[in-house]
């Protein structure tokens, strides 16, 4: 629960992990930092750790990091994740929860301490359902790389890895995303054949919540265009099924996107705000705060009506609604705004790591303030 996580909240620390087994204290807990024999070959640098469990390292570049910080290709995030989970069989398992319109894999990984008993509430996180949102894979990527290769070392992601199993779809849209990368930048749907010479649809838009409602177009040339039915796409399909086959332990449910630095809460589709938005807005709020504490950076909590525009079919809505999960939201990373004369959806390699730190910031706080 909660207070649980709370406990691991600590005032900055300094690990030097010199030896196989150190004690890190911190004022309610200690712990226990083995290093496999992996590690303990290694030159292990000093690690810095701030209260969100955001280590400066220097000396080393981290394991398994391949492509952290960079935009990976779908194949390349694919291998990966099977890699990765490989290397940590014990806290890690990769998925497929069904293919794509153009026979994708889409790779969900499975992430905690003892996940395989699926007793522990469930901390689900989605990106790239929108092409054109590289920000959104990469910093799954990071999140993922985090879990798994400071768990035991650092005792914020421990803690959080004892409390919840992590379900990661990295690359929630495949073929758009591949399309983005070879054919249009700033392609946006998935590449299904629509009628006439027109492709793809908004996946986004394709949930079956008040689907083609505000926020659609009916032109299926339309970035805005939401399908001839709710689940019209397979990769929307794939994600309700996964979805709905954890529904009762999935506690917190996180959509990754870019851009404009919001946290958006329920609704999408309507001005009317659910019973419970105090409370959605109180968690998104602190973990605004958190977020700022990295780099500086200015985030605002609020609705799509209210904070955008209003959207029909989106994937969070869905999940809070129909699938009942409490606490869902949606992320618009960086940037705040677009440059003059550049997308805002072009966002430079070189914030990759920094986006990711302060949106792991404010996970810490998030997954620590939720109530379940």
């Amino acid at each position: 629960m909660a207070g649980r996580i709370m406990q691991v909240l600590f005032p900055l620390l300094t690990v030097l992990l010199a030896v196989k087994s150190a004690p890190i204290q911190t004022p309610r807990k200690t712990y226990n930092i083995v290093i496999d024999q992996e590690q303990a070959s290694m030159e292990i640098p000093d690690y810095v750790i701030n209260s969100f469990g955001v280590m400066s390292i220097s000396g080393l570049k981290p394991r398994n990091s391949d492509i952290v910080g960079k935009y990976a290709r779908h194949s390349e995030i694919d291998s990966w994740l099977i890699n990765i989970a490989d290397q940590y069989p014990t806290l890690a398992k990769v998925e497929s929860i069904g293919s794509s319109h153009e026979g994708r894999d889409m790779k969900l990984i499975r992430i905690g301490k003892n996940n395989e008993a699926r007793t522990k509430p469930i901390i689900w996180i989605e990106a790239g359902i929108h092409a054109r949102e590289w920000v959104a894979p990469a910093t799954a990527v990071y999140t993922i790389h985090k879990l798994l290769t400071e768990y035991g070392i650092n005792p914020v992601v421990t803690q959080l890895m004892d409390e919840f199993d992590w379900l990661i779809l990295p690359s929630a849209n495949p073929d758009g995303y591949e399309y983005s990368h070879t054919m249009d930048r700033l392609w946006r749907k998935t590449r299904s054949r629509q009628s006439g010479r027109c492709t793809g649809v908004d996946p986004n838009r394709n949930f079956d919540i008040s689907f083609g409602g505000a926020g659609t177009s009916t032109n299926p040339c339309s970035d805005i265009y939401p399908g001839t039915s709710a689940f019209s796409e397979s990769e929307t399909r794939n994600i309700r099924d996964a979805l709905l086959s954890e529904r009762a332990r999935i506690k917190l449910f996180l959509s990754f996107h870019a851009y404009s630095q919001l946290i958006l809460t329920p609704y999408g589709y309507t001005s009317i705000k659910p019973s419970d938005n105090q409370e959605l807005m109180r968690v998104a709020e602190a973990g605004i705060a958190s977020l700022k504490t990295i780099h500086g950076e200015m985030y605002t909590a609020g609705t799509p009506p209210d904070l955008l525009y209003a959207a029909s079919g989106g994937s969070y809505d869905w999940a809070k609604s129909v699938a009942g999960i409490q606490y869902a939201y949606t992320y618009e990373m960086r940037p705040a705004e677009a440059s003059f004369g550049q997308s805002g959806f072009i966002l430079s390699e070189s914030e990759i790591i920094p986006n990711a730190e302060e949106v792991w910031a404010s996970l810490v706080t998030i997954a620590t303030e939720i109530q379940y």
